[in-house]
């Protein structure tokens, strides 16, 4: 029986950061060596962050990597087989490809042969497809070689080609993007290509926050038979080590040269036993959990990796605003976080008084910027246009366009990024303004759904005596505060009902009438599918926020602004 000692290593890179990410990958490698490693597996495009995007319409991009891969080539541990992924040119676009490096120089590399183009990826307008499968003959185990998706259609060559080869085991590298119950689908999904190809299944993953995306790592190894081995942590940096075990001579027919390529090494690390007896499972992050540590990654790498030093959000004494203070502190530490509050004279003292002590709690600094006499002087001047016309909505946007004014001038003048707090269930209905509420620079909460901020918010405060929201701004019921006696729920559908119906018109893409044969209210539904789609124009012009749900707005859901197609007319010829 001969066994080798594969480690996994979920980093977190930076798109575009090719010198610091290669020697990520270089100081990575030499420590797994170091543990007892025979082979190291980085994620999917690990050498150029993910997703590049259009940089790899850029011939200088590539150039830049060949020249990181070529420094790779120097600094890696020459006796140990290190799989990385980069970007390489191929005829006018580039390939999603495996670089295998060993002695020294790169050995061997491998083309993404199925490239994902659904959701919230691109790869075919971007790259050209590999037309040949792969496998390492190391030190007589063969370990196929797949790149995420490879693994995700195995109907299509790059697993169907690989089938009848007798692996020992397959490598994937990976970088599946987080959203609420994509771990469970995720090992589902390598749990069949395990049973398929007949061998364990090794798993590395990306980890970090990218723009919208978050990868929550989780590196993983399955049995031939789809038993979970073992686990990496989720949203954290990880190497997992692993052993793979195998009859030597337990081989199928020989690989057809135009289909199937192999290399052959000879390593000269022997497995260390105590390295690989202890092989670790991490436990899973139950929800809400696992959505709070989702939220607070791609925070601070937002942050983190655009140069940000601190951080500003406008406190309503809401529960929005409340949670999304809490998860910057949590992130950021309350150093890095300023709250400012901005009181009308609609403002509660209820609300003002939780904003104080919200800002108590979390140890962050509050400044208070009324914005009273700043309307008064915006109302007086509008008179002579208004006319004898009442106040109507226009007097309660230009509330929120004053405060969104404030809070930009704090982030102009001492360079802090803004934290917009809409939901998005406010975002799907178009309850925010354009310009007011919407301004800012990272929309931490656009994809959490209302009764999502609100079963969010109670997990936090679960500690005993170390809840920072005070448990007022959890009961009250929501309201912007832009007129006297507002509430939420003289606009919109009581929020349970109306997260129901978004789920399915905007998650499952049902119709109108296919909602109301749901058990909806016909009328009900009608008018927040009015809304949401009437509304695009607002959500195209908002800032970018961190995915969490299966379909959020943005990359996933691209519907055109200008939209005559009425998915509401069958829905009102129903009873």
């Amino acid at each position: 029986m001969k066994s080798l000692v594969v480690a996994l290593a979920q980093v977190d890179v930076t798109v575009g950061a090719l010198a610091s990410n290669a020697a990520r990958i270089a100081r990575v490698s030499r420590e797994a060596a170091a543990g007892g490693a025979s082979l190291v597996v980085f994620p999917e495009l690990s050498l150029s962050g993910y997703p590049p995007e259009d940089l790899v319409l850029k011939r200088h991009f590539l150039e830049d990597c060949e020249a990181q891969i070529r420094r790779l080539a120097g600094e890696l541990p020459p006796e140990t087989v290190v799989i990385a992924g980069c970007p390489r040119a191929a005829g006018e676009k580039a390939a999603n490809t495996a670089v295998v490096f060993h002695g020294g120089r790169e050995a061997a590399c491998y083309r993404k042969m199925v490239l994902p183009n659904y959701g919230v990826f691109d790869e075919k307008r971007v790259f050209e497809a590999g037309d040949r499968a792969f496998f390492l003959d190391l030190d007589g185990l063969r370990i196929g070689v797949h790149i995420c998706e490879d693994s995700w259609d195995l109907d299509e060559a790059a697993a169907r080609l690989l089938r009848d080869q007798g692996l020992d085991a397959l490598v994937n590298l990976s970088a599946s993007p987080y959203h609420r119950g994509k771990l469970a689908l995720r090992e589902n999904v390598l749990r069949e290509a395990a049973r398929q190809l007949g061998c364990p299944v090794l798993y590395a993953n990306l980890v970090g926050g990218q723009d919208e995306l978050v990868f929550d790592g989780a590196s993983l190894a399955l049995s031939r038979d789809g038993v979970l081995l073992a686990r990496a942590r989720q949203f954290e940096e990880d190497v997992l080590l692993v052993t793979v075990a195998g009859e030597v001579g337990r081989r199928g027919p020989p690989p057809a040269p135009s289909q199937v390529f192999s290399l052959g090494i000879r390593s000269s690390v022997a497995p260390r036993q105590a390295s690989t007896s202890a092989a670790r499972v991490e436990p899973a992050l139950e929800d809400p959990a696992e959505v709070y540590a989702a939220l607070k990654l791609g925070l601070r790498d937002y942050v983190d990796k655009n140069g940000f030093g601190k951080v500003v959000v406008a406190l309503s004494g809401g529960i929005d605003s409340a949670l999304v203070a809490t998860l910057a502190s949590d992130a950021l530490g309350p150093d890095r976080v300023k709250g400012v509050t901005m009181p009308s004279q609609y403002s509660s003292a209820e609300t003002l008084g939780d904003a104080g002590l919200l800002a108590r709690n979390l140890g962050i600094e509050l400044f208070t910027l009324p914005i009273r006499r700043l309307y008064e002087t915006y109302v007086e001047e509008l008179a002579p246009a208004f006319g004898a016309r009442p106040p109507d909505v226009t007097e309660e946007n230009l509330q929120a366009r004053i405060r969104g004014n404030l809070v930009m001038a704090l982030s102009n003048k001492f360079g802090w990024l803004v934290l917009t707090t809409g939901n998005k269930s406010e975002l799907a209905t178009g309850y925010c303004t354009l310009y007011g509420d919407m301004v800012g620079g990272f929309a931490v909460i656009k994809d959490v759904p209302k009764t999502l901020v609100f079963e969010l918010a109670r997990w936090r405060n679960r500690p005993p005596g170390k809840a920072p929201i005070p448990p007022s701004t959890i009961g009250r019921a929501p309201s912007a505060e832009l007129r006297p006696n507002q509430k939420d729920a003289d606009s919109l559908p009581p929020y349970d009902l109306l997260d129901a119906i978004l789920e399915r018109y905007v998650e499952l893409d049902e119709s109108v009438p296919a909602i109301v044969a749901a058990g909806f209210e016909p009328a009900t539904a009608r008018r927040v599918a009015r809304l949401v789609d009437r509304s695009e124009y607002k959500r195209r012009q908002g800032a970018p926020g961190i995915k969490i749900t299966p379909k959020a707005f943005g990359r996933d859901r691209r519907m055109p602004i200008t939209n005559l197609y009425d998915e509401r007319a069958e829905g009102e010829r129903l009873p």
